[in-house]
């Protein structure tokens, strides 16, 4: 990949201030590692706090102020369940608003598989009849768009 000629790059600012975008809002809310790992294993069906710890990895008081965020912002909510002989204890999943997180999570996992090491991911994320489902960029009429460099950042109108 060769280097863009200093006249090809933007003096431009961003058009729209990180107060009234939503991206970034989004990426505050759920953009560092950690959520987007808790986020992973409650889409494949991880429930419990337990699990999670194990599988990720993560320190304990990581993961409780993850899961508790999540539920403060209604991306994932607590279900009781008790384990015979245990005290009552809370699992996750994902709410709807957390389910509307979807597509961006196969998008970053269709990006990974392109442009990191690693190659093709084992993980799969399917339909219940067993289609695979692929993010797609649209056009509001519904065209779809293939040549990513056309994307432009644009400020709505006041």
């Amino acid at each position: 990949m060769t280097k863009p000629a200093a006249e090809d790059i933007s003096p431009h600012y961003a058009p729209v201030p990180l107060a009234e975008c939503a991206l970034a809002r989004a990426i505050r809310s759920i953009g560092d590692g950690w959520t987007l790992l808790v986020l992973r294993e409650t889409l494949c069906g991880v429930q419990r706090f337990d699990v999670m710890h194990s599988d990720l990895g993560i320190p304990r008081s990581v993961l409780a102020e993850r899961l508790s965020r999540l539920v403060a912002e209604g991306i994932l909510e607590q279900r009781p369940y008790r384990e015979q002989g245990r005290r009552v204890r809370n699992g996750y999943a994902l709410t709807e608003r957390g389910r509307a997180l979807t597509p961006a999570l196969v998008a970053l996992r269709e990006w990974a598989e392109v442009h990191l090491p690693g190659g093709p991911s084992r993980l799969r994320l399917q339909t219940l009849d067993g289609h695979q489902v692929i993010t797609r960029l649209t056009q509001i009429d519904g065209t779809t768009l293939d040549n990513r460099s056309e994307i432009v950042a644009v400020a709505e109108p006041d």
